[in-house]
């Protein structure tokens, strides 16, 4: 991994970060993702918000697509979560996101807890 990358993960964490010491845990994902829209776009930072990725299998294309919570950068994928705690389920997830995309870099960040929780996924 590059050390651009490393820097921005570094960044995208902090912005979490703010958003948590601002909003608290207990709200619903939902406004966690409004939060940090916010601050990704005051501080210019190129972002997807709810991308859509097709799943191709054996040249056809799936009629279920996948929604990755931001694509930062076009290649950092940032799933949010509002749960007790995160799970294998919620892992699989972020990893197959970052499959099916081709992303190098997954970030995964819980709000929901008295700290904010993140894991760095390449």
């Amino acid at each position: 991994m590059s050390y651009y990358k490393e820097e921005e993960t570094y960044r995208i964490i902090g912005i979490c970060m703010e958003v948590h010491r601002n909003l608290g845990p207990g709200l619903l994902e939902i406004i966690y993702k409004d939060a940090l829209e916010i601050e990704l776009t005051d501080k210019n930072i190129p972002f997807e918000r709810e991308k859509e990725f097709l799943i191709e299998y054996k040249g056809k294309i799936f009629p279920h697509k996948f929604y990755a919570d931001f694509i930062i950068n076009e290649d950092i994928i940032l799933e949010v979560k509002a749960i007790k705690e995160f799970s294998k389920e919620h892992i699989a997830q972020i990893l197959n996101y970052m499959k099916l995309s081709n992303s190098e870099i997954g970030l995964l960040v819980n709000f929901q807890a008295k700290s904010l929780q993140y894991k760095r996924y390449i």
